[in-house]
């Protein structure tokens, strides 16, 4: 039993990967098993291709804000603005991958070039290139800039696309039930929205196991230099390096550097070799990214002769319009465009909000949650595991719940669950207002200026993430999936492409604004204050979308 518990501490992320795959492995065959007799064949093929380029994504999306700063010692807040400027790549560049592949009719030959292109991005992204200078000015910076464009502009060719080929499969199944009778389309038609959020779903299984791999390896590779994960070390080196220490900055890195042998004897050639074995350990992570890749690539060439291309519809959808009917319902089309914007609206907070994941709230992982292993803390990046691992968990109750109140004759409307989303996101950050609060968290910046002592006081267990994260992952779970399906409701017959953009450009422009949290977090005097805002803001988009209610309900009638 004492080994045990000894290998427990030793070795906890490891530990915490295997149990977080057994508890996920019947989610998989759940979702496998009712693909297989419910839905069209290529339902599988096409999700596991998405799951194997997701994987390979979410390697380097939840390291990235991190390794920025680790890699070059740039502030968490231009790591934060570059991440954002990224994210919002990453979306709006789906619109000219989708237009690229509407214009040539040759989805699938886009889907694998994106996939190449990502591949190569993420294989840039994967050496272990260093400069004396360092910064943003230095060639191994422009390097991973590059790497990351690359990456973005290989994501929009692939996303959207493969969306579509899956909505086309459902096309083609409505299609062969329609010849059996009434009966069967309607219960063909019933299955699209189950359909997408087993693909949805199959997202989140990649990115429940990646946020383990770039820590595993980089605790490995440092390992193999007889050092050890420190999450303040690098920004402690680089400031050393760069002679810009201040504060406790000398003491916490003296303190730090004494577990290393010979290290405090030369601080200078100790700083540069730890951050050169530190970021190499991460580099060689997105090696892992670049195999997902192949994989997905690999899957999606085998399975593309069974996979249908999806058919041009413009023509069709307009000409279900007459000019006189199109006179006719101009007032119902502005009505149902204006009550479009008003959610776009909303859902530009809510990604805001969110992917907070990724910025404010991983920032305060690294500061303000224990990471060391031996004291019962995990490191900051794997914390990313928990959104996707509820999403797969909570995906079935969440669906059992609606379709138990639509049984009863109590149906949620759609924008009613949108408003309960914002209300449920708004818990997260009021519970983190409680948490900084009642341990009296100072701002950011404040908090790096206090001793190692001090510091080590205030963390608090990674508890506090699987509590904010749960209730971030319910929203989630009452929105985005929602906000598609109250998009295909609303959108007018012969605009429903350009209304899906419209979809993917609010995401874009709340992703465009979320460097803004780590800002807030270093700057404001007290932690309760960065929190705040956000709940503020969700509290203000849940009003407004209550407020709205009847209108929009009448509207999508």
């Amino acid at each position: 039993m004492e080994t045990l518990l000894t290998f427990w501490h030793e070795h906890r992320t490891l530990m915490v990967f295997f149990i977080v795959l057994i508890v996920v492995i019947p989610f998989l065959i759940f979702y496998l098993n009712k693909a297989k007799k419910e839905h069209p064949k290529g339902l599988i093929a096409a999700a596991l291709s998405n799951m194997g380029e997701r994987f390979g994504y979410y390697i380097m999306n939840a390291v990235l804000v991190l390794f920025i700063c680790s890699k070059f010692g740039i502030s968490d807040e231009t790591s934060g603005l570059i991440f954002g400027v990224f994210y919002f790549l990453i979306y709006v560049l789906a619109l000219p991958g989708g237009i690229i592949a509407d214009r040539t009719q040759n989805y699938k030959k886009t889907i694998i070039s994106g996939i190449i292109v990502m591949a190569i991005g993420y294989g840039l992204l994967s050496i272990p290139v260093f400069s004396d200078g360092g910064g943003m000015t230095s060639w191994p910076f422009i390097l991973a800039m590059i790497s990351l464009l690359l990456i973005a502009c290989g994501n929009g060719l692939f996303k959207g696309n493969l969306q579509a080929i899956v909505g086309q499969l459902y096309d083609d199944f409505e299609a062969e039930a329609a010849k059996k009778g009434p009966e069967a389309l309607a219960e063909a038609k019933s299955k699209r929205d189950s359909g997408f959020q087993i693909f949805y779903v199959f997202i989140n299984i990649g990115g429940v196991i990646a946020p383990f791999v770039a820590p595993l390896i980089r605790d490995w590779y440092l390992k193999t230099q007889q050092l050890v994960f420190n999450a303040d070390l690098p920004r402690l080196c680089h400031k050393f390096i760069m002679g810009t220490m201040e504060g406790n900055d000398m003491d916490n890195l003296t303190n730090l550097s004494q577990t290393f042998s010979g290290a405090s004897e030369n601080l200078a050639g100790f700083c540069q070799n730890y951050l050169h074995v530190y970021n190499t350990g991460v580099h060689y992570s997105f090696i892992v990214s670049v195999l997902a890749m192949l994989i997905s690539l690999s899957i999606f060439i085998a399975v593309r002769h069974k996979l249908p291309n999806p058919v041009k519809k413009e023509k069709a959808s307009v000409q279900e319009y007459t000019e006189e009917e199109k006179n006719a319902n101009v007032k119902e089309i502005k009505q149902r465009m204006a009550a479009l914007y008003a959610v776009l609206g909303i859902a530009v907070f809510f990604w805001f909000s969110f992917h907070q994941n990724a910025q404010s709230l991983s920032i305060f992982a690294r500061d303000f949650i224990i990471t060391d292993q031996a004291k019962g803390g995990l490191p900051p990046e794997i914390l990313q595991f928990i959104n996707p691992f509820f999403v797969i968990v909570l995906t079935p109750i969440i669906m059992w719940i609606f379709a138990a109140l639509t049984r009863k004759g109590r149906e949620v409307s759609t924008p009613k669950k949108i408003a309960l989303g914002m209300f449920i996101a708004a818990c997260a950050y009021i519970f983190l207002i409680v948490i900084a609060v009642v341990n009296n968290y100072p701002s950011g910046n404040a908090f790096k200026a206090l001793s190692e002592v001090d510091k080590e006081a205030m963390k608090i267990g990674p508890w506090v993430m699987i509590v904010t994260y749960f209730f971030l992952t319910v929203a989630e779970l009452f929105i985005s999936p929602l906000g598609l399906s109250f998009v295909s409701k609303i959108a007018p017959r012969h605009m429903v492409g350009m209304c899906q953009g419209l979809w993917l450009s609010a995401t874009a422009i709340g992703n465009l604004l979320i460097f803004l949290g780590v800002k807030m977090l270093n700057a404001f005097p007290n932690q309760w204050m960065t929190w705040g805002v956000f709940a503020l803001i969700c509290l203000a988009s849940m009003s407004i979308m209550l407020g709205m209610l009847k209108w929009l309900e009448r509207v999508t009638r």
